[in-house]
């Protein structure tokens, strides 16, 4: 059986990156931090519609915990999965933020770097060892890194999503031999409960932001969720070191 191992994945497109998964017939682990009831309800829908999951916790920002949190990755695969490697790998957990070049304070700047480059970057490379050969890695980047999604106000942010996209394409060189392949998606404005639920916050954003894409609304996690499953499958096996906007043409 095929794992795929899914951080963030209670809400937003995490989860409907695990569902897509699911679908296919590959077991899901996805991780969670604050939001254990929601990802039990994943979990739960994942097993209602035939397939096989289980939820772990993570704190991406935190290296220490890693070490353990891989230890448990290897007991909740031999234990729930029957196997003893993960297929894939879909670094998505993450934090949003933003604020005027002049008033980004170290702190959010720290933040920032470390949920969003330094913790996938070093969990990743403790989960090599459980990664088979021939398997996937996605990330989750940004349209704020790309030239269709520049933005004032995201300077700390869009440089930890660029950093993404380039260690993407470096992973995909070096992983080559063992025949993993590495990509990432972009995505652009999508309504998930980043920024402290901020379209539930403010709805208005909605309809302005909505303007921005070609096709007139802003993303559904499960828009960027099926883009996530067709780059772990092997719909996609001649494809590596790729950055793929998913943004519903944003900026054009």
């Amino acid at each position: 059986m095929q794992v795929a191992l899914i951080t963030g994945g209670s809400a937003g497109i995490g989860r409907a990156a695990a569902l897509e998964i699911a679908r296919s017939g590959v077991g899901v682990v996805l991780t969670y931090r604050r939001h254990a009831a929601e990802a039990m309800a994943t979990v739960a829908e994942i097993e209602a519609a035939g397939g096989t999951a289980a939820a772990l916790p993570l704190d991406i920002g935190d290296l220490a915990s890693f070490d353990g949190f891989a230890e448990r990755v290897a007991k909740t695969l031999r234990d729930g999965f029957g196997v003893d490697r993960l297929r894939h790998l879909v670094n998505n957990a993450g934090v949003g933020g933003g604020a005027p070049f002049g008033e980004v304070s170290e702190e959010l700047f720290d933040d920032l770097h470390r949920t969003l480059f330094r913790g996938p970057y070093f969990l990743t490379q403790r989960l090599l060892p459980l990664l088979e050969d021939g398997g996937t890695i996605v990330n989750t980047g940004s349209t704020s890194a790309l030239d269709t999604g520049i933005e004032a106000g995201y300077s700390a942010y869009a440089a930890q999503k660029a950093a993404v996209h380039v260690l993407t394409r470096v992973w995909a060189k070096e992983l080559a031999p063992r025949r993993i392949r590495v990509n990432a998606v972009a995505p652009g404005t999508t309504r998930t409960r980043i920024g402290d639920d901020v379209f539930e916050r403010m709805p208005e954003l909605v309809a302005q932001w909505g303007e921005q894409a070609a096709f007139g609304r802003i993303g559904e996690p499960e828009d960027v969720g099926r883009v996530i499953a067709f780059l772990v499958g092997d719909a996609s096996a001649w494809v590596t070191g790729q950055v793929v906007e998913v943004s519903g043409g944003q900026g054009l």
